[in-house]
Parts: structure tokens; sequence; C-alpha cells
């Protein structure tokens, strides 16, 4: 009896510190969410949507902005997979998720790639940033300019048509306390705009539909990396074909205090594939819960 009492007592305690540690909702992280969208990835065509157009704070989904002008350098021949990338003292300031780069380190773009996409590791975002801004005369590098590159992210959200989305990093970590720096911002809508062009290079699944890699950091050793996105990592989450495979490919999740849980995700089924963006859920499981069942929804509906 008494063992059964403080069993009690402890989950009791362990249920409120968890309670306690979750931020209160605010216009940017609701239950179960601040916006959501379902659409056909080939047409555009929406199957369902609630408050697409409202403005959220989607964190590190902002890396698949990165992603896509990193891919589209590699189209335009100005670095390849191979290309090795050597850590500034700003990248190694970041702070976690990250690689743990110091300066002077090098890694290649594949892997940095693959470390952003996988672990949302937040230095090599910037790493890949400066990298895609270098200048490059013959064996001489200048290094990158940071702003520079979050320019082109505007400007490309710009050519996309993404009309409520502003960049401010390449990573979408929030401003530092008492900073003037405005948070990385987006919609559902934009979202599903931004996950199109990048399903335009089929390359990017090697990135974001790995569950379990191992890439060389910077200082030459293995760093094992297991993919944020739970649906398509945990067995209980996975949305399975009639082979027992996972129809889910991607793309990227997000969090942040200030924003709550984002995810952008891809499905196919015959041929056929949707786009589901959940933006500033609660909570991880909140944001998972909706955007699973969407996804189900929504290729039972294109897949017919």
């Amino acid at each position: 009896m008494k063992k059964t009492i403080l069993a009690c007592a402890s989950a009791a305690f362990a249920c409120s510190l968890a309670l306690a540690r979750t931020p209160p909702e605010t216009a940017f992280r609701r239950t179960p969410y601040v916006g959501a969208i379902a659409v056909d990835a080939a047409t555009g065509r929406v199957l369902f949507e609630r408050n697409a157009d409202v403005v959220a704070r989607p964190a590190s989904v902002t890396k698949l902005m990165t992603l896509l002008l990193c891919i589209e350098d590699m189209h335009d021949l100005k670095y390849d997979p191979t290309t090795r990338v050597t850590a500034s003292v700003r990248c190694s300031r970041e702070k976690p998720s990250v690689v743990g780069l110091k300066p002077g380190q090098s890694m290649t773009v594949d892997d940095l790639l693959m470390s952003i996409m996988v672990k949302s590791a937040n230095d090599a975002a910037v790493l890949l940033a400066e990298n895609s801004t270098a200048k490059r005369a013959g064996r001489e590098i200048q290094p990158g300019d940071l702003q520079a590159f979050v320019m082109r992210m505007n400007i490309k959200a710009k050519e996309l048509g993404m009309k409520n989305t502003h960049y401010e990093t390449p990573n979408g970590y929030p401003p530092p306390p008492g900073s003037k720096r405005p948070f990385d911002t987006s919609t559902c809508r934009d979202l599903v705009k931004l996950a199109r062009a990048v399903l335009r290079y089929p390359e990017v699944f090697r990135f974001t539909k790995t569950k379990l890699c191992t890439v060389t950091d910077g200082a030459g050793n293995p760093l094992k990396m297991v993919n944020h996105n739970n649906i398509l990592v945990k067995d209980k989450q996975k949305i399975l074909n009639e082979k027992g495979e996972s129809e889910v490919d991607g793309l990227k999740t997000g969090y942040i205090d200030a924003g709550g849980s984002s995810i952008v995700l891809t499905a196919s089924r015959n041929g056929k594939r949707a786009i589901v963006v959940v933006v500033g859920s609660q909570t991880s499981k909140l944001r998972d819960e909706h955007a699973r069942r969407l996804m189900v929804d929504a290729l039972d509906e294109i897949s017919r």
C-alpha cells in the first residue's frame, strides 16, 4: 500500500513538473495548432485548411529554404557535395541542436546537408549559408556573408509567392533575450509553396527520408544522428503501405518555445504525393497527431 501511494505521488509530481515546463499558449503557440493545411503536391489543390494564412514561427522548418538554395547552388555548379567547408567562429557559436563544429574544422557539404535535415543542426545551417555566399577565385576563398544569404532566402521566398514569409536566419533559431531581431515567420500556405519547390529536386529525399545515419564531424569522428520526424521514425506513428513500407519520406520539423511545434510532412501512395503543414502546436504530440491524421486522409483522397 505504501509503495502504491509513493508511486502515485511520484507520478503526480512528474506530471506537474511536465506541465510547469510547457510554455503558456500564445498567438504563435496554441492547442491544437495555429494553422494547418493539406494539399495535393502535384497540383497544389487544397484538401484541407484551417488558418492557413495566419503568421507563425516555424523554427527549424526554416532549414528547408536553406536546403533548397544549397541544392540550387550545386545545380549551378557553384560547389558540389564533396566540397569541404571550414567552420567559422560565427557558426561555432550556434546553440543546440548542433554538430559541435569548432573554428577551423571542416565538413563536406553532403554531411552538412544531412546534419541540417536529420539532426536539425544550427551550426551546420550557418556554415552552409556562409559557404553559399563565399567568393571563390581559384583556390582562394573569401568567407561568405550570412546576411547576404538571408537576403537571398527572402528573395527566393518572394519568387515562390510566399507573401507572408520573412527570414532572419538560415536555421530558424529564435532571437536572444533582449534582442531587437525579429523571428523567422511564415504561414502554412507559404510553406506548401516552399515544400513544392524543394520537391522538384528528387535528390532531397536522400536527406529527408533518412531515419538514422552517421556523418563525419569536424574532428573527423563518426557522428550518429536520428531524424526528428516522429512520423517517419517511430513505429507506432508510421504511415505504412500494403507492403509495410513507410509512405512518409520528409520533410522537416521545428520547435521553439515562442512558436511551438511545427512540421512540413510529405508522403506518397501509388505515385500520388501529398503535403501537410501544421504550425504552432502546443506540443509535439499534438503536432504529430494532427499531421498524421491529415496525411492519412489526404493520401486516401488523392490515391482513389
